[in-house]
């Protein structure tokens, strides 16, 4: 819930700012410059995209807008490093029984299949980094989509504010009209600027960091499973995992590491 509430701040912050300053909140609310720039946004976003790309620009804003289920790399290394002891023992299928992630994360499940179904680990590796491509292909027509509807925004706003200021110099004959037309004009500007900066923008980054996460558990993944395809366990396997881990994490992903003098 991050994103949608930091958004309300933000424009919670610019009314407020507009009325500590004695300015009027409503005189901005003109329909004309709201369906320029954001009817037109929409619009160019959908003029720059296939029919395929489109069907991603829903997805990704519930995606960014409403809590999502994270990845836990700090977990999936403890159980790693739980079964991967049983694993050389017992051998690798334990994987499928023992690993909780390979029931309800289909990546975990592919690799899985792939190590315990084969012993050429240069192939588990090119189909896992394939999978991992294609996830980040896809994840960048998403927030791509809304970083360039962030730079339609205020272009699009600048025009509304040519026009406006056009429409003025036709109405120079009453110079009554001048300031509030003035005015008026600047607004579309306004949205461009604000729905830029406090919605496009914000919603791509989160897109953006949460493929950065995402693409960053599989390479984990991917590494780990290799890692007990080739029998490592123990505190090697330990050591080939934690670089992928957060220094706020690496405390939580297994059992201490013994010292060299035990």
């Amino acid at each position: 819930m991050t994103t949608p509430v930091g958004m309300l701040f933000a424009l919670s912050a610019v009314v407020a700012s507009i009325v500590l300053d004695h300015g009027q909140v409503l005189p901005l609310l003109k329909l004309p410059a709201l369906l320029l720039v954001l009817g037109g946004t929409v619009a160019a976003t959908v003029a720059g995209s296939t029919r395929r790309d489109l069907g991603a620009l829903p997805r990704g804003l519930a995606v960014a807008l409403r809590p999502a289920r994270r990845c836990d790399p700090a977990t999936f290394t403890r159980h790693l490093i739980e079964v991967a002891h049983a694993a050389r023992t017992s051998g690798i299928s334990v994987l499928e029984r023992g690993l909780p992630e390979s029931r309800d994360d289909p990546f975990v499940r592919t690799g899985v299949e792939l190590v315990t179904t084969t012993s050429d680990p240069e192939r588990v590796r090119s189909v896992l980094e394939a999978e991992i491509e294609g996830l980040r292909r896809r994840h960048q027509v998403g927030y791509q989509a809304f970083r360039h509807m962030a730079g339609y925004a205020p272009t699009l706003g600048i025009l509304g504010t040519v026009v406006g200021l056009v429409q003025v110099l036709h109405g120079l004959a009453d110079p009554a009209e001048l300031g509030p037309s003035i005015a008026g004009a600047f607004t579309a500007t306004l949205w461009g600027v604000l729905s830029a900066n406090l919605v496009w923008l914000p919603i791509a980054n989160k897109l953006k960091r949460l493929s950065d996460e995402e693409i960053a558990y599989k390479e984990l993944v991917a590494e780990g499973l290799l890692a007990v395809q080739e029998g490592i366990s123990g505190p090697r396997l330990r050591d080939r995992l934690v670089p992928f881990l957060a220094p706020a994490d690496r405390s939580e992903e297994g059992p201490p590491r013994r010292s060299r003098a035990a």
